[in-house]
């Protein structure tokens, strides 16, 4: 009798019909054949004896047959020790991650279980994808339920609402980047994760964080010894170790207090040397501060190259700056109206233009310059329909000449936001759209590297106001102010929403004429 074929006669007991075979325990020096089954339900004595009945079936006629029949309820209590054994006995570097508090459990159809972890052990767990599987399959085969494994937010909580009555900002996890330890070797602990965070991702707490560097700088220092109220030392300061190690992606510092047994071998440690260490990354007076708690060799694998991390979603709302709908009365009758061309009706563009401290828009240009204004429209249909404009803290002093030049002064700014706080609203104006300016890759530039440097990917196809009316016009330059008086149009220069405006009308009127978009 197969497996399959014993457990449907026992699923076809009323009181076994969701009944599991955990295992079968053979003796063969005493011929004894053990079936244990579990069930969720109640069961009467005839089904007891007609599964009884079966076990004497399916066992070998030379042994004795016995029925272990088990109710087991799949409990919350009971499903974590469940899993927490599990995982000591199979998982030892996930178990150290992973404490009773740190396990959910939802009853249901399917019974849900969820592991709290942080951003580092989101990414061991993400790369060890057997550990969810396998834990699912354990419990199915010790309890009479369907389970369903996740990853939760351990600061977060509990599993996320299939439905809310109102569109949520999501979590931006990103877990860290990670990389495999090579040639580990065990100093103070060898249960510990093998996977290390890059660095340079060490932006969140831990409980429970590994990384892998080499050795820059390595002191040993002393705690401050006790004294008493006469000044005297009534207790030595306590020797610890200073490290700061490099990944190549990034430096972190952390103090170390050495173990009597390993103390030696760890002092053997020197700059230029490779080792992993993984502690706690805690808060400590308002900043991220890691400790580190066990010490061991190992290194980043072969020609290691940090792999791009991925970048934060578009968010969903708008938190600074949010549009505003555009009715432009003085300019409604410039133009003739002429049927727009298939492109500019489909597509939809932000066309925007920069005030800045400067004109260094890459840091291979020296310092680079800040952004102190953003305007930009959105051309919908072939209409200007929206409007996003913003003044924004440089935090530096303004220059006389571009004070002159715009007339944005350092009163203005000074209480605007900063461009850490606009870029994520820009990001989402722009999500979706093609880009328009006038020597548009001046400002994309500047757009662009204070984007990356809050982790919001800025890629997007523009198209230049500029470079169109070249291949078009025969005019005698074409700076913005000669190709709006080409069209007719008054406008206020080296302000950057009256130049965007402008820009989106010069945009709109050469499309029209050309009748469709630049070739790439």
């Amino acid at each position: 009798m197969t497996q399959a074929e014993f457990l449907k006669k026992i699923r076809d007991l009323e009181g076994l019909k969701s009944a599991v075979l955990r295992k079968i325990v053979i003796n063969t020096r005493k011929k004894t054949c053990v079936f244990e089954v579990i069930t969720d339900r109640p069961y009467t004595p005839q089904d007891e004896r007609a599964a009884a009945q079966i076990v004497r079936e399916a066992a070998p006629a030379s042994f004795s047959a016995e029925l272990k029949l088990i109710k087991l309820v799949a409990d919350p209590q009971l499903v974590r020790h469940k899993i927490l054994e599990y995982l000591d006995k199979n998982h030892r570097a996930a178990a150290a991650c992973i404490r009773a508090e740190d396990i959910t459990v939802e009853a249901g159809s399917p019974v849900r279980f969820g592991f709290g972890v942080d951003a580092a052990e989101r990414g061991f767990f993400e790369k060890n994808e057997q550990l969810l599987s396998g834990v699912k399959a354990m419990l199915e085969r010790n309890f009479c339920d369907v389970f369903e494994g996740v990853l939760i937010d351990k600061e977060k909580g509990g599993f996320a609402d299939e439905e809310t009555e109102e569109e949520e900002e999501p979590f931006d996890y990103r877990p860290a980047r990670t990389f495999p330890i090579e040639d580990f070797e065990a100093i103070d602990e060898p249960n510990v994760p093998k996977i290390a965070s890059y660095i340079a991702d060490c932006d969140f707490t831990s409980s429970s964080l590994t990384v892998c560097g080499q050795v820059t700088f390595l002191q040993e220092r002393e705690t401050k010894p006790k004294t008493d109220e006469k000044g005297e030392v009534v207790k030595a300061g306590k020797p610890y170790l200073r490290f700061t190690l490099s990944d190549g992606t990034g430096m972190l510092s952390f103090s170390y207090f050495p173990r009597k047994k390993t103390a030696d071998k760890i002092r053997a440690v020197k700059e230029g040397d490779w080792i992993t260490a993984t502690g706690e990354n805690e808060m400590y007076n308002g900043r991220l501060s890691f400790t580190g708690r066990y010490i061991n060799l190992g290194h980043a694998p072969e020609g290691f190259v940090p792999e791009k991390r991925k970048g934060k979603s578009v968010p969903v709302h708008y938190s600074k700056v949010s549009p505003e709908e555009l009715v432009d009365y003085s300019q409604m009758n410039l133009f003739e109206h002429t049927e727009m061309p298939e492109d500019l009706v489909k597509n939809t563009f932000v066309v925007f233009d920069l005030e800045t401290t400067g004109l260094v828009n890459s840091p291979t240009g020296g310092k680079m310059d800040a952004i102190t204004e953003i305007g930009a429209v959105k051309v919908i249909g072939g209409e200007i329909k929206e409007k996003f404009s913003t003044l924004v803290n440089p935090e530096r002093k303004l220059d006389e000449e571009i004070v002159k030049l715009t007339g944005i002064t350092d009163e203005m700014l000074k209480d605007a936001p900063k461009i850490g706080e606009v870029i994520p609203d820009f990001v989402k104006f722009c999500d979706g759209c093609l880009l328009v300016g006038h020597n548009v890759q001046f400002d994309y530039k500047f757009v662009r590297y204070y984007a990356e440097k809050e982790e919001y990917p800025f890629e997007f196809k523009t198209y230049d106001t500029l470079a169109i009316a070249q291949g078009m016009l025969f005019l005698p330059n074409y700076k913005l102010n000669t190709l709006a008086d080409h069209y007719g149009i008054v406008f206020n220069h080296h302000r950057a929403w009256s130049d965007a405006l402008t820009t989106a009308k010069i945009f709109i009127e050469l499309i029209k004429a050309k009748k469709c978009l630049p070739k790439a």
